[in-house]
């Protein structure tokens, strides 16, 4: 286990150990990482550009909230996206390395037709590398199709997102279990964002809730 876990005497890391495992969770996903810090140095909101942040985002004990509404406005007068309200980890663009993002999401019923994390940054014509959507039965998707978790409404998951550069590969854990692999899209850069984006037979109100909120880089 990640070096956190060391202040603990042998019998709690073993009853901890057992309690994971006893859920389905595999040992600790981020070990041989390194933590990052994470604050409002590291992150910024994107949101309608016609409306002030307060009224699309929220942060309170603990807990961002993001929702949008299909009928508002994108990022930009003169953008031709659609509407979103995401939180942008722009103060960890990665080039080489692995990197894994980790949070607890919360996606309330009626949500749907919309990105709420992305691995950003592709070879054109693409933009983004991995999109984990949800689709009208309220299951988690990769760019609408597979299912990966179904069935994620009103109920809070740990999500686990690990990005290998070199080799391209991105693994996705839900609750600790693995659930999917792909390829990344290519691209020189990459950064994590989640929150609300609407896509195509987006519904008209979409909300996303994230808490414990890290990033990791893993160092040889």
């Amino acid at each position: 286990m990640g070096s956190r876990y060391y202040q603990f005497a042998p019998l709690s890391v073993a009853f901890a150990l057992c309690s994971c495992l006893a859920r389905g969770w595999p040992n600790d996903l981020t070990h041989g990482f390194k933590e990052l810090p994470f604050n409002t140095s590291f992150y910024h909101i994107q949101k309608p550009y016609d409306l002030p942040v307060e009224q699309r985002y929220s942060f309170i004990n603990g807990v961002h909230k993001l929702w949008v509404f299909s009928t508002d406005k994108p990022l930009s007068r003169n953008s031709p996206t659609k509407p979103r309200s995401e939180i942008i980890i722009s103060g960890y663009i990665y080039y080489s390395g692995v990197w894994q993002f980790e949070a607890y999401g919360y996606v309330p019923h009626g949500t749907s037709g919309v990105s709420i994390m992305q691995v950003f940054g592709a070879t054109l014509p693409h933009n983004t590398s991995f999109i984990l959507g949800v689709d009208t039965n309220g299951s988690l998707t990769h760019f609408g199709a597979p299912v990966i978790y179904p069935k994620a409404y009103d109920k809070w998951f740990r999500l686990n997102v690990i990005h290998e550069v070199e080799t391209r590969k991105l693994k996705v854990y839900i609750n600790g279990i693995f659930k999917y692999e792909t390829l990344d899209r290519g691209g020189t850069s990459h950064y994590f964002k989640c929150g609300v984006y609407a896509g195509s037979n987006a519904s008209y109100y979409m909300e996303s809730r994230w808490k414990g909120i890290r990033v990791f880089k893993k160092y040889e």
